[in-house]
């Protein structure tokens, strides 16, 4: 299976997805306070935040993972974008993306949906955002991994279409 055949980008509810894991787009604190944390919070329960909480601080660039809670996904991976109530930057991106992976694959997880990591609160621009998130994608499939899918889940019309942009040039470019 080539790697395009591998991502998917759907518009969507991120904390609807049933897949293996979800990707929170989190502070290096793990405190679910809004946007994308906010909606697994709500969604998930108050055992992610527990579970967050027992972890305590990740570095920035990181990630870690909890289960699911009353999600349809089996584990949540935190992704570790920025301090709380700071910005994204492209190496922390860059970073927590391909932690996030690493510890799905070290899970073995086959499924795992993202979200547009570092877009919302963090004030990350979409096109660089995907341009770093494929990226970091397709590093991974370069070596033995037990995922089979990466989905991305984008929130609005807006997102779906910067990602969509970005993956139709990187496929004509350099993933074919």
């Amino acid at each position: 299976m080539n790697f395009a055949d591998r991502v998917k980008i759907i518009e969507g509810d991120l904390t609807e997805m049933d897949v293996d894991a979800i990707v929170n787009a989190a502070n290096n604190d793990l405190q679910l306070g809004g946007g994308v944390a906010g909606a697994i919070r709500r969604k998930g329960g108050p055992e992610i935040q527990k579970e967050c909480d027992d972890i305590g601080q990740v570095p920035v660039g990181g990630a870690a993972i909890t289960t699911g809670g009353k999600l349809k996904a089996r584990f949540v991976i935190h992704a570790a974008s920025m301090q709380l109530g700071g910005k994204t930057s492209p190496h922390s991106l860059r970073s927590s993306t391909a932690h996030s992976l690493r510890i799905a694959a070290q899970k073995g997880l086959k499924t795992i949906a993202f979200p547009a990591v570092g877009t919302g609160i963090a004030g990350f621009p979409l096109r660089e955002c995907a341009e770093i998130m494929f990226r970091e994608v397709a590093k991974h499939f370069e070596q033995p991994t037990s995922l089979e899918k990466v989905d991305f889940v984008l929130f609005d019309k807006e997102a779906l279409a910067s990602f969509s942009s970005v993956w139709t040039e990187l496929q004509a470019k350099s993933f074919k």
